[in-house]
C-alpha cells in the first residue's frame, strides 16, 4: 500500500468514526444499535491507530538511515 493510499485509508477511518459518533449522539438511537455503532467506531479508531503506528515506524526507520 502506498503512502498516499494509507493516508486516504487513515482519513477515511477517522471520518467514519466521526460519523459514528454523530449517530451515537442521536437521542432516538436504540441501545442495541448504539452498542453496534460503538463497536464499529472503536474498530475504525483502532485501525487508524495501527496505520499511524506503522507510519511512525517507517518514519523512524528512515530517519535513522
Amino acid at each position: 500500500m502506498s503512502n498516499d493510499t494509507e493516508k486516504l485509508v487513515f482519513e477515511d477511518k477517522i471520518v467514519e468514526a466521526k460519523q459514528l459518533l454523530e449517530k451515537l449522539s442521536n437521542p432516538q438511537i436504540t441501545l442495541s444499535d448504539s452498542i453496534e455503532v460503538y463497536k464499529t467506531g472503536i474498530k475504525q479508531l483502532e485501525d487508524a491507530q495501527k496505520l499511524l503506528d506503522k507510519a511512525k515506524l517507517i518514519f523512524s526507520t528512515q530517519e535513522k538511515n
